[in-house]
């Protein structure tokens, strides 16, 4: 069981709820928080006070005051106006992250909605009932208001869900778990969707994938030294602690680590003096790449405990101040910046996929083909990585830098942090398939060298990939064996695989 106080989440907690399916529960003090935040909203109700979002209209219509008897009709109109969420879905465990995410902001205690909120959000979290929720229609500012909104409408009972594996109407799936919908009471139809939580949520399952995926490339390219004899002189720890960068000196530790039993990797002079730059600079780009996929891990930590909605709601209610934590610009950079990073990753790999497969710059048979001319082997595969890594770079284009104003004006700069968030993922889906290629094409590359001759750690790797693909003999439909290694590196238990991860990070 993980608590959740809205303050303490973390991303190693995230993969348990999501990816192991631990139970969720609110912390007490935070729910006594919640308590005391919903009475200052009724006292705000009962004494008619004009507060933005309680009893007003919403962006350019905050200036319309909303009569006592219809504050229902305003929460109910509001989530129904703005759930304007269109194309396909967001992934299942997307969408669960985002009822996680919600539920752990509102915990704070600044958001003033009643404790049965949060409740029915933690009771679809543990009871694996997924909204369905379109990825496209957000800007980033006001928050997700679109994909909130279809959020919070399974909390009403309208919408869809994704329920043992069908989508069904909401209501359906409520009822098969017992679970009540509730009628939305004054500043908690805001307060749902009035946060960052689609942007963070996609980050957050693509940062986890593309922290599995930075380190599955070390290895794969610690194989790829193997399939062309790279000199391993490059990853000599004084090279790296001459420069000074953090992560750059633990990828070459974990490169030493992966190799230092390989028969196949060589000496500067051995063969050759030195390696071309896709080889002996893997320290330093794929270092780059940890330094920016750190700083994501930092910002999404901080925003899955962050309070993004507006208004905020603090001293028991005698402060109640309408500013901007639903903007999502953090992110936005965030995800900008995980976007270039996991694009670098493809665009070296397939540089190594070429020096694999090209007969001029190696010394293996052409094509990595059983036959060279007779059967064209891995040619078209490298075609393959180099259109992936081409739509990547049009993908890392920061989403970012864009803006356009909205609500005649009122929301004049927006962040546009969803779109980078849904863009990353792409980059990464496209990456694990480059490295995939990578893969297919490393194993293919060790067999002629002598698989015998292989890393202990490398050869585990080796073993596993042949269980996925087989060796090629004979020229075949490569599309099946790409996809097979690219879901094979998704599903790989990697701490499992590489005994000694914890000693070099």
């Amino acid at each position: 069981m993980v608590m959740l106080t809205g303050n303490h989440l973390t991303l190693e907690q995230m993969k348990g709820i999501l990816y192991r399916k631990e139970k969720v529960f609110a912390a007490e003090n935070s729910m006594e928080l919640v308590k005391k935040s919903r009475e200052a909203v009724e006292r705000i109700v009962s004494e008619q006070k004009v507060v933005y979002g309680i009893n007003t209209g919403f962006g350019k219509f905050s200036d319309v005051r909303i009569d006592r008897e219809h504050v229902q009709a305003l929460q109910l109109n509001l989530i129904r106006s703005h759930a304007c969420g269109i194309g396909d879905p967001f992934p299942e465990i997307v969408s669960k992250a985002m009822v996680l995410l919600r539920a752990n902001a509102l915990l704070k205690g600044y958001s003033g909605v009643r404790p049965i909120v949060i409740e029915t959000l933690l009771a679809l979290v543990n009871h694996d009932i997924s909204p369905v929720i379109p990825q496209q229609g957000s800007l980033g500012a006001s928050g997700d208001l679109a994909p909130l909104s279809h959020l919070a409408l399974v909390l009403i009972g309208e919408g869809e869900v994704f329920y043992h594996g069908e989508r069904m109407d909401s209501l359906q799936a409520l009822q098969q778990e017992g679970i009540m919908p509730l009628t939305l009471e004054a500043k908690e139809g805001l307060a749902l969707i009035n946060g960052t939580q689609a942007m963070t949520a996609m980050g957050v399952i693509g940062y986890l994938e593309a922290e599995q995926l930075a380190y599955e490339s070390e290895l794969i390219a610690s194989m790829t030294i193997e399939g062309l004899n790279g000199i391993i002189d490059a990853f000599a720890e004084e090279v790296h602690i001459a420069r000074g960068y953090k992560q750059q000196i633990e990828t070459a530790a974990r490169v030493r680590k992966y190799l230092n039993d390989s028969l196949l990797t060589t000496m500067q002079g051995e063969i050759r003096v030195q390696d071309a730059y896709s080889l002996r600079c893997i320290p330093q780009v794929h270092g780059a790449s940890w330094q920016a996929l750190d700083y994501v891990k930092e910002k999404l930590e901080i925003e899955m405990n962050a309070a993004t909605d507006n208004p905020l709601i603090f001293e028991d209610g005698e402060k109640v101040i309408s500013g901007g934590n639903f903007h999502g610009q953090p992110i936005a950079f965030a995800m900008d910046f995980m976007k270039i990073a996991v694009a670098e990753l493809a665009n070296i790999s397939e540089r190594r996929i070429e020096r694999l497969v090209n007969p001029q710059l190696n010394d293996l048979p052409g094509f990595l083909s059983p036959e060279p001319g007779l059967q064209s082997g891995a040619m078209i595969m490298q075609y393959a990585a180099a259109s992936l890594v081409s739509e990547n770079k049009t993908l890392a284009h920061p989403a970012s830098v864009d803006s356009i104003p909205s609500s005649a004006n009122q929301e004049d700069h927006v962040s546009m942090g969803t779109i980078a968030s849904r863009h990353a993922y792409q980059i990464i889906q496209n990456t694990r398939r480059v490295l995939a290629i990578e893969f297919i094409c490393a194993m293919q590359a060790v067999e002629y060298r002598g698989v015998e001759k292989m890393a202990s750690q490398t050869h585990k790797l080796y073993k596993l990939g042949r269980e996925i693909v087989p060796s090629i003999k004979q020229d075949r439909i490569f599309s099946k064996d790409i996809e097979k290694a690219a879901e094979g590196l998704k599903t790989l238990n990697w701490p499992k695989l590489v005994q000694q991860y914890d000693n070099v990070k």
